[in-house]
């Protein structure tokens, strides 16, 4: 029997989408899934939206998700959560980081950040899980580890077991911030913060 799921991972250039999805692709490979990752929306500067498209089941064609299909929508910030919404299917779930970053037209002073995004979401009608990734980041030994936290959230969401996922963070990883990303995985695993050891 085929099965597909599609999981978006959304953001803003420099928060670590991309690593973030090759994590995720690399468990998804070592349970033997079909996968196919695609960036194929924004720009990976800093600051431009992100999109990274992961879908993986027993046969995938095509990389692209379109609206309403989405079975996860992993949000690395608060207004890119809202600008994806509509992919999310009925029944989906999204995880959302509480940050908040600036995009240019904020920064330029052109608009202004949208007030009350996460009641917005929570009055969407939507599985919602939200998390303060920069927080566990911080305390987890680096503020650039908040995609390693968010990808620990969604792990928590799937049928693979921790430690499946704490290998592809260290096969993935330079050697010498695994210890630091795998503790930044077990905070958003655990929904809060671990003691170092």
């Amino acid at each position: 029997m085929s099965f597909q799921k599609n999981i978006m991972i959304v953001g803003v250039g420099g928060q670590g989408t991309l690593l973030a999805s090759r994590i995720l692709g690399e468990v998804l490979l070592s349970q033997g899934y079909d996968v196919k990752v695609s960036e194929v929306h924004g720009m990976s500067q800093r600051g431009g939206s992100v999109v990274t498209y992961v879908k993986y089941g027993s046969a995938v064609a095509s990389p692209i998700i379109d609206k309403g299909e989405a079975d996860v929508i992993l949000a690395f910030e608060q207004l890119e959560a809202v600008r994806w919404l509509p992919y999310l299917k009925l029944g989906g779930k999204l995880i959302t980081n509480t940050q908040r970053m600036n995009p240019m037209p904020v920064i330029t002073g052109v608009a202004e950040y949208p007030e009350d995004l996460l009641a917005l979401l929570e009055g969407a009608g939507v599985d919602l899980l939200t998390l303060d990734a920069l927080a566990l980041a911080e305390q987890a030994g680096s503020v650039k580890a908040v995609n390693v936290v968010l990808l620990g959230a969604l792990a928590r969401q799937m049928e693979f077991g921790e430690e499946i996922w704490q290998d592809a963070v260290s096969r993935t990883v330079k050697p010498q911030f695994a210890a630091m990303n795998r503790r930044a995985f077990e905070m958003g695993y655990r929904g809060q913060s671990v003691a170092a050891n």
